[in-house]
């Protein structure tokens, strides 16, 4: 009971901080301007007859997670570090997992909020036509993946670094690689430029990457095994995060 009462006290500390500056509510603006336009104006959603919304709405949400999502987890450990205050809160009486889960689902309830505001747009589809809820509800749950995994990527980052920049810079990058590699067109082009042996491997790589599993899911099936992917980035990256945390309290 303890644990969860040490969690949720660096939960409300962490959500509420968010809210007490600008950041959310800029982040949250911009969020919604960038998924509503690449929606309107790029993604044909006017002209289109998808009406599960796969591929008007839903297929630009990696891009846009890949940089605001570290825009949110970037002052996740970079500020505690850059405040002092990390040795402060490594002081209290709270274990280094419950203040990094504590950390965590604040900030990924942020972005549970982000697409919860995103809700309009099923209710105009609704209205215009019959969609099928399969694919919508499945993109959405696989949305909501992609976004926590970038801010797992993000908190591993920021716990190496005092820079909100730098954390901001190499986490983008990294986000930008398990995107890029998971295109086809983009593993097609290595595979063609590397020898026929390194082929399995590639595609092993490209398999490896968020946007293979996003694409996934967003199908309309709930498949384990991507559910399991992201579970274990996520858990892979916050494991990260607590070998940070403890190596600079040795």
């Amino acid at each position: 009971m303890s644990s969860t009462k040490n969690i949720f006290a660096v939960f409300k500390r962490e959500f509420f901080s968010y809210f007490n500056s600008p950041v959310a509510y800029v982040i949250l603006v911009i969020y919604l301007l960038a998924v509503m336009g690449f929606c309107f104006f790029f993604g044909g959603f006017l002209s289109t007859d998808d009406a599960s919304l796969t591929r008007p709405f839903f297929m630009w949400h990696p891009w846009i997670y890949m940089v605001l999502a570290p825009a949110v987890g970037m002052k996740l450990w970079s500020e505690e570090h850059r405040l002092g205050t990390m040795e402060l809160l490594m002081t209290m009486p709270i274990s280094p997992w419950q203040a990094i889960l504590g950390k965590f689902f604040a900030a990924a309830m942020v972005w549970l909020i982000a697409l919860t505001l995103t809700f309009p747009i099923v209710w105009t589809v609704s209205y215009l036509g019959e969609p099928d809820s399969g694919p919508i509800l499945s993109s959405y749950v696989a949305s909501y993946f992609y976004a926590i995994s970038c801010l797992a990527v993000t908190s591993a980052v920021s716990a190496f670094t005092r820079s909100q920049v730098i954390c901001f810079i190499i986490s983008v990058a990294i986000c930008l690689v398990l995107t890029l590699l998971g295109m086809q067109q983009v593993v097609d082009a290595i595979i063609k430029s590397l020898p026929a042996s390194m082929e399995d491997t590639v595609r092993f790589i490209s398999y490896l990457c968020f946007l293979s599993h996003f694409y996934d899911m967003s199908k309309g099936l709930l498949v384990f095994r991507d559910i399991l992917y992201f579970a274990s980035v996520i858990t892979f990256c916050l494991m990260i995060t607590h070998y940070a945390i403890q190596s600079k309290r040795a």
